[in-house]
């Protein structure tokens, strides 16, 4: 198994979402995010049926970069609970396991 992980989270519009892709590239709290098409997201909130437009980012980053990332949501996300959702990636490339390794490491320059 490797250190990899799929983080999901969901911002409310495209502009906040590339903000904090951005973001999280520069910090390099992750290798890679896709920002996906808007989706529709119903859930409770605070005892009321909520249905809203969301973006979807997907975001690779390790486990060792995954604090700096949640921390990163945290404090950039509008949301006062942002889905932060990690997954362990079981397997994948070689290669590209490895490129996200690289550049979620920040003694790199």
């Amino acid at each position: 198994m490797s250190d990899i992980l799929l983080v999901v989270t969901n911002l409310p519009d495209t502009q906040t979402a590339a903000q904090l892709a951005q973001r999280l590239i520069e910090e390099r709290a992750a290798a890679c995010v896709n920002q996906l098409a808007p989706c529709t997201s119903t859930y409770r909130w605070q005892g009321a049926l909520e249905t809203t437009s969301e973006v979807p980012l997907l975001i690779k980053t390790t486990r060792a970069a995954y604090p700096r990332l949640e921390a990163l949501i945290r404090e950039h996300h509008p949301y006062e609970l942002p889905e932060i959702v990690a997954v362990p990636v079981a397997v994948g490339l070689p290669a590209y396991l490895e490129w996200v390794n690289r550049e979620t490491n920040t003694l790199k320059e």
